[in-house]
């Protein structure tokens, strides 16, 4: 989940699996990936809402390591989101827009009651105002991703065949070699 496949506000998909005699239910990126798989209790949740006949999506809000207990584990948290398939327009507007939001490193409080879910349908570009801290940071643990750097975003937009972005990357790296060979020159005093 460290690696540019797996970006803070990216969506994924959720299935289920048998796994050691229960159904567990995994991510997978936008590349078909398994990524990681929800604990027991949210696999149970999403495990009904699949067999109601909803849909379901994921995103990402952060990624952390664990050093406790040995040998330390990382571990992160996704956004959740079941609705029926006959709201999935105004729904998948709204994930995309949580999406972008998770990207910055704002969490939106998505637990939404009836009326934020009728706000959502009825206004395209409704999001909650409330936000949704990380957790409380303990002795061994570390946030590793909680938004996209710019680094990430530029990714993204070459992914995106982003012309601009590739002639930025190219004279990045351009402009990295330059340098490596002026200061091998100098340490050989050439110049």
């Amino acid at each position: 989940m460290m690696g540019a496949d797996d970006l803070v506000g990216n969506p994924y998909d959720v299935s289920m699996e048998v796994q050691d005699g229960r159904m567990v239910a995994w991510i997978s990126n936008k590349f078909g990936a398994k990524r990681a798989f929800l604990d027991e209790q949210d696999s149970q949740r999403i495990q009904l809402a699949l067999a109601q006949g909803r849909e379901v999506r994921a995103l990402l809000s952060f990624v952390a390591y664990t050093d406790a207990p040995e040998p330390g584990y990382y571990w992160g948290q996704v956004a959740v989101f079941c609705f029926e398939p006959s709201v999935a327009q105004p729904v998948e507007a709204f994930i995309q827009r949580v999406g972008q939001r998770l990207a910055e490193g704002v969490r939106p409080k998505i637990d939404l009651g009836p009326e934020a879910v009728r706000k959502m349908l009825d206004d395209p570009q409704w999001m909650p105002g409330e936000t949704v801290p990380l957790p409380k940071k303990e002795v061994g643990m570390a946030v590793l991703k909680d938004h996209q750097s710019l680094g990430d975003k530029m990714v993204e937009q070459g992914r995106a065949r982003n012309k601009g972005c590739y002639a930025v990357s190219w004279l990045f790296i351009l402009a990295i070699i330059a340098f490596l060979v002026y200061m091998g020159l100098m340490l050989f005093d050439v110049l």
